[in-house]
């Protein structure tokens, strides 16, 4: 793994005004969603947020990494907190520990069926608009009953609940 240090020239310090404005910046672009995701409580559905997320053995980065997830938007099940750190199951069954920093409230959905078919409406009648293979993630809109809105790569169609892995509540 490669690490960058941050090196600042003198003077490197912040007026308040100007920490004040990094604050609020933080909060705009994405720290709203990690205030949120620490406020939760187990358990909840999550994503990934981060190209580029490691699953650690235990909550902390003194843990070695048992996976590396290399997919943003993919749903994780949160079933544990201990401070930052989250105890995440995605998909597979795998369980292990994530920075709160790398998960997002973003809801979204894996196809967990061979094939998903997505229709216009939420009704196996409806006109059948695509398929969707195994293994296709998806942010979810509204979902009720037994079906979900869902947007796959701007395309958006109802599917069955259950040809999802993350959408029951």
């Amino acid at each position: 793994m490669t690490r960058t240090a941050l090196s600042l020239t003198a003077p490197a310090r912040f007026s308040g005004a100007f920490a004040l404005l990094l604050f609020a910046a933080f909060l705009l672009i994405g720290g709203s969603e990690t205030a949120r995701a620490q406020t939760r409580t187990p358990p909840y559905w999550a994503s990934i947020s981060a190209n580029e997320a490691r699953m650690r053995v235990g909550p902390s980065l003194d843990y070695p990494s048992n996976w590396v997830y290399r997919r943003r938007d993919l749903p994780v099940r949160v079933v544990q907190i201990h401070g930052n750190w989250r105890k995440i199951t995605d998909e597979s069954g795998a369980q292990g520990w994530m920075h709160v920093r790398l998960l997002s409230d973003t809801r979204t959905a894996i196809v967990s069926v061979p094939q998903g078919r997505l229709y216009k409406k939420p009704d196996d009648r409806s006109q059948l608009l695509f398929r969707a293979e195994k293994g296709v993630v998806g942010r979810l809109g509204d979902c009720s009953g037994d079906w979900c809105l869902i947007d796959i790569g701007g395309k958006k169609g109802y599917i069955r609940a259950s040809s999802l892995w993350g959408a029951v509540r």
